[in-house]
């Protein structure tokens, strides 16, 4: 059985964060260095997202992961109110990313426009 070595969660990012971080990083003449260091990612993530991007690798892959519950059918509208708060749940929460990220975005933009400004 695999064990995990560190204390950190693991962070699965959406296929649409990981294409906008590439757009953005493609379309503006910025390093992805200073991308990653604004939104607390590792360099080599968006370089491997880049080169998924130019080779179309980028695209919804099946989950292997199964549920081990049974669903009974008297509990199926209970079940499906479930999972239909779950998934505004993550909607939410994939939303609350983005927001930061634009937030973080701009703030960074702002801060290499005041750089340069300077200089």
């Amino acid at each position: 059985m695999a064990k995990i070595g560190s204390a950190e969660r693991v962070v699965e990012y959406s296929l649409e964060f990981k294409i906008r971080v590439v757009k953005l990083t493609l379309a503006l003449d910025v390093k992805a260095k200073d991308v990653a260091s604004v939104l607390g990612l590792h360099p080599i993530m968006i370089y491997r997202w880049r080169q998924e991007y130019r080779a179309d690798k980028f695209e919804e892959k099946p989950t292997r992961r199964i549920s081990m519950t049974k669903e009974t059918s008297d509990n199926n509208e209970e079940l499906s109110k479930d999972k239909e708060i779950a998934q505004l749940k993550r909607a939410l929460a994939d939303a609350q990313k983005e927001n930061n990220f634009l937030k973080k975005w701009d703030g960074y933009l702002k801060e290499q426009s005041q750089k340069n400004s300077r200089s």
